[in-house]
């Protein structure tokens, strides 16, 4: 069976003090749970938009879910940033994570758009929900990335375990 490689410049994305610190950390379990919470976060959030969107009605409910989402979002940014540090030794763009991170600072100044141009009324309410979407297009294409970088992570273990001729299984904590 050949294991893909985990980077197309063949490196690995951890190295073996990374991964061990990375499975040590309480950090890893903080984003492996504050993940999915975002995502639902953001399921219920798109929800109320696209209701309003359609109808007119709701406004309040899909203006505070965005509001939530954008707090979700800085939790798990903030812990995502000591995550990388126990990690890798710094804070952000650590070279396996260096363009999600570049991506996530995109993510981040859509969020944080939305809510000045909420907390001034800069913008009027179909013109919020737009750029909410924006946010919410560039959140879908950031955590797609992370998600491709767990994968690659799992791939790695899996080419390590083979490697040592063991074969052992492919859970635990790779983000």
């Amino acid at each position: 069976m050949r294991i893909p490689k985990p980077s197309a410049s063949g490196r690995a994305l951890y190295t073996t003090d990374e991964r061990r610190r990375r499975d040590e950390t309480v950090w890893t379990l903080v984003q492996g749970i504050l993940a999915p919470v975002q995502f639902l976060v953001f399921l219920v959030s798109l929800g109320l938009i696209l209701r309003y969107l359609a109808t007119g009605e709701g406004l309040i409910a899909a203006e505070f879910s965005i509001v939530v989402k954008t707090l979700t979002l800085y939790s798990i940014m903030v812990t995502g940033s000591i995550w990388e540090k126990v990690v890798f030794g710094r804070y952000l763009f650590a070279r396996p994570f260096f363009w999600e991170d570049v991506f996530s600072i995109l993510v981040l100044a859509l969020h944080t758009a939305y809510l000045l141009a909420l907390f001034t009324d800069a913008l009027s309410s179909g013109a919020l929900m737009a750029l909410a979407l924006a946010a919410y297009l560039t959140y879908l294409i950031n955590a797609g990335q992370f998600l491709w970088k767990l994968r690659l992570a799992r791939l790695d273990q899996a080419g390590r375990a083979l490697a040592l001729g063991n074969g052992s299984s492919l859970s635990g904590s790779t983000s």
